[in-house]
Formats: C-alpha cells, sequence, structure tokens
C-alpha cells in the first residue's frame, strides 16, 4: 500500500487512525528517516520546514513524488555528504542509495497533474470565528495562529487546492489536513476533531474538510498555518477582511 493511501471519504475518529500513522516523523535535517506508513512527502518536507520539491530533488524522487513505507529518505543534500566522506566508502555508498533501499508495491497510487496551479486570488477565513487567541510568532515556536472556534464547528478549505496529507501523524498537530494550493503554498488546518476528505482529493475554497477539535491545553479551536515553499509565513496577512 503506497504511503500516499488516501483517508475514508468520511469521518474518521482518532482512533481508527493506525497505530503506526500515529507516530513522530521524525524527520530532522541532516539524517536519514525510514518512511512510515501514513506519511507522505508533504507531511515529511513540513516537519522539516523544507519545501516539498527541495526534499524530493535531495532523493531523486520525481512527480507525482510517491513515497513507500519503508524507504529510506536523505534529509540533506548529497552534496553535504560527499564533502563529509569519500563516496567509495561503505557508508557513504549506503546513503547515497538511501532512497532506491526499499521493494516498490505492485499499484501505486499516482495524483499526478490534481493541484490546481493558479495564483491564489482570495484566502477564506478556515472557521467560522475570526477571533485569533494566539498569533504567528516564529521566533517562539509559534508557526501559524489559533483561531476560537466551537468545537464541532466547520473547518473550511481557505483556498482551492489537494489534500496531501490527512492524518495524525506529526506530533503537536492532532488529526491534521494539509492542502497543496499551487507549487508555492500550502495550508494546514491541525487539531481536528474529525477529518471530512481524504488523500488526493481536489477541494474548493470554502468546501467543509474538518470539524473544529481542541488542542493540547483543552481548549477549542484551530491551529491553521501557510507555508510559502516550505516556510512559514504569517497567515493573518493572507486571509481576506472582506
Amino acid at each position: 500500500v503506497a504511503s500516499l493511501a488516501a483517508c475514508n471519504s468520511g469521518s474518521r475518529s482518532k482512533d481508527s487512525y493506525p497505530a503506526g500513522n500515529r507516530n513522530l516523523p521524525n524527520a530532522k535535517y541532516g539524517s536519514i528517516y525510514t518512511v512510515k506508513r501514513g506519511d507522505t512527502l508533504y507531511s515529511i518536507a513540513w516537519a522539516l520546514k523544507k519545501d516539498y520539491r527541495t526534499v524530493a530533488a535531495w532523493n531523486g524522487i520525481k512527480r507525482p513524488y510517491v513515497i513507500h513505507p519503508g524507504q529510506r529518505l536523505r534529509m540533506y543534500p548529497p552534496a553535504q555528504n560527499r564533502t563529509k566522506k569519500s563516496p567509495t566508502t561503505k557508508s557513504a555508498t549506503t546513503k547515497s542509495t538511501a532512497s532506491s533501499s526499499y521493494k516498490k508495491p505492485a499499484k501505486q497510487k499516482n495524483y499526478a497533474n490534481k493541484a490546481p496551479q493558479g495564483k491564489v486570488k482570495r484566502w477564506v477565513w478556515p472557521t467560522i470565528s475570526r477571533r485569533v487567541y494566539s498569533r504567528f510568532k516564529p521566533a517562539a515556536g509559534k508557526d501559524g495562529i489559533d483561531i476560537s472556534a466551537k468545537y464541532g464547528d466547520p473547518v473550511f478549505a481557505t483556498a482551492d487546492g489537494q489534500v496531501v496529507y490527512a492524518g495524525s501523524g506529526l506530533r503537536g498537530y492532532g488529526q491534521l489536513i494539509i492542502l497543496k494550493h499551487n507549487k508555492t503554498y500550502l495550508s494546514a488546518y491541525a487539531n481536528n476533531a474529525s477529518i471530512l476528505v481524504a488523500e488526493g482529493q481536489n477541494i474548493k475554497a470554502g468546501k467543509k474538510i474538518g470539524k473544529v477539535g481542541s488542542g493540547s491545553s483543552g481548549k477549542a479551536g484551530l491551529h491553521f498555518e501557510i507555508r510559502k515553499n516550505g516556510k512559514p509565513v504569517d497567515p493573518a496577512k493572507y486571509l481576506s477582511t472582506r
């Protein structure tokens, strides 16, 4: 089963996710990461705060960026490894071929050419509420904003996009949805009570994609992030004031 396996098209409770999908993608820069069930290239790149195309290039992965459980991925540029060790050594050879040391399954899920490629003309609010109680402070580890909302309120797609991750595999994000809007922008919706979309699904702006849950503090609300070329940006500067 490809790691880009879709979730059910309806809502899913937290306990319905495979146990392996609740493990943190411990993808740290400078390491070799072994892909686990539930990972996607986008979720791994998100954990690294890198552009998904950068991680793909490091490992020779082409569109549609399919990865598989057990696949070993380099979390650094190939050139960095070559400067430290001779390419003739056993360890260097092992790492340089890390991305190919796996067996491909018979069937692969292909999401090529489905994601929208146009410019995002307008970013709509992902919740009915517009009250932000925790603002963007990357220096303090706040890569997004927290929006107050009622438990169970709808979560909306902020712009047209494609679901590139739906699961609970990133620690601190709870049940998480990541949308790809174009080659430049991704958005994330964290701490959902339930997820109402599937990986690979195309989504229109304003479509209900989940239900508001609560974070580790127990306070109901949505944690929302936008990434530009893999880097966190302040969502408040993008969301429509209308």
